[in-house]
């Protein structure tokens, strides 16, 4: 089938609300087939004119913290507005052998991907760093051209990397769970500063105690933000079994999207993403071409031995590599 008519099938789907055209939208997107490619990205101009219309909400934490169970539960709570409708791209992480993921978060969403208004894709990180797949913001445009216009982006939670997430939407929201020993040393400063919202997790039962006194300790750490001429991430605290806190939640994040969307903030911070992001792409389009290119794959391949053998430092050689290229 032409490509043109592929895309054009495909969008007219998508602007129709199809959750099938839209899981086959991302997987075009996410297919490395130099075929796929050319249509993915005939595609995604296509649709550039029915995206930025959503808010993007990024949820990041360590394995363990109840990342699946907060969506699930904020999601729900979203879509009791019949106006809403939740895409939620988890990404989940491949094994460094066999590059297989597990991909089980519909498993832990069972509600959210039943629901007529909601969307649950798992992606396999791949070899992508920061916590997010190779084509998560392609997958963010689509989702928004069927129509969602409420995105969440769940990172693995593995590593000090995860704050990618930060770089692509427009509230990053850190969970940090009670009783997980040294509270405050837990969680990683850079991430802190990324962060718009910290919430509690877990905040039920036995653990509620732990839970407020873990939201005080974080909301007097955090109150040193202001000082240093950051505003200080808002803490809240909630619990996904009985959703006790998740109404405030959302509010909080609702409210602050109609404030920043006025005051221009969503605007100047997305054109700002967008502009890393292009110039992130020209980067890591350049490296392919010139680790792929014959005489440039030869010449790294030469100073490789002398950079491994201790004769040159890396940084000398990879200056004396670009000079020949550039000659």
């Amino acid at each position: 089938m032409p490509s043109k008519k592929i895309v054009d099938e495909l969008l007219t789907q998508l602007l129709a609300g199809d959750r099938r055209a839209l899981a086959r939208a991302i997987t075009l997107v996410e297919s490395q087939a130099k075929s796929d490619c050319v249509v993915a990205g005939q595609l995604l101009t296509a649709v550039m004119p029915y995206c930025g219309k959503s808010m993007r909400i990024g949820i990041s934490g360590p394995p363990g913290v109840g990342k699946s169970s907060f969506i699930e539960a904020i999601g729900k709570k979203l879509l009791e507005n019949s106006a809403h409708k939740v895409a939620v791209l988890a990404i989940d992480p491949s094994s460094r052998i066999s590059g297989g993921s597990i991909l089980g978060d519909k498993t832990r969403m069972e509600d959210l991907s039943r629901h007529d208004r909601a969307f649950v894709r798992p992606s396999p990180c791949g070899d992508a760093s920061g916590g997010v797949a190779r084509h998560t913001r392609e997958s963010i445009f689509l989702a928004e051209a069927a129509g969602h216009d409420v995105v969440i982006v769940e990172t693995i939670g593995v590593g000090q990397s995860e704050s990618a997430v930060a770089s692509m939407v427009d509230f990053f929201v850190l969970l940090h769970q009670p009783s997980s020993g040294d509270d405050l040393q837990g969680i990683k400063r850079g991430n802190l500063e990324l962060a718009d919202f910290v919430v509690v997790s877990k905040a039920d039962g036995d653990l509620l105690p732990a839970a407020r006194k873990a939201q005080s300790e974080l909301m007097h750490a955090l109150s040193y933000f202001s000082t240093q001429g950051q505003p200080a991430p808002e803490v809240l605290a909630c619990s996904s079994l009985t959703g006790d806190g998740i109404d405030k939640v959302v509010a909080t994040i609702e409210s602050a999207f109609a404030r920043d969307t006025v005051s221009g903030r969503i605007e100047s911070r997305r054109k700002k993403q967008t502009l890393d992001w292009f110039h992130d792409e020209v980067r890591e389009r350049t490296l392919g071409i010139l680790r792929h290119h014959e005489r440039t794959a030869r010449l790294i391949a030469l100073t490789e031995t002398d950079v491994a053998s201790g004769k040159l430092a890396a940084s000398t050689a990879a200056a004396r590599v670009v000079a020949k290229i550039m000659s």
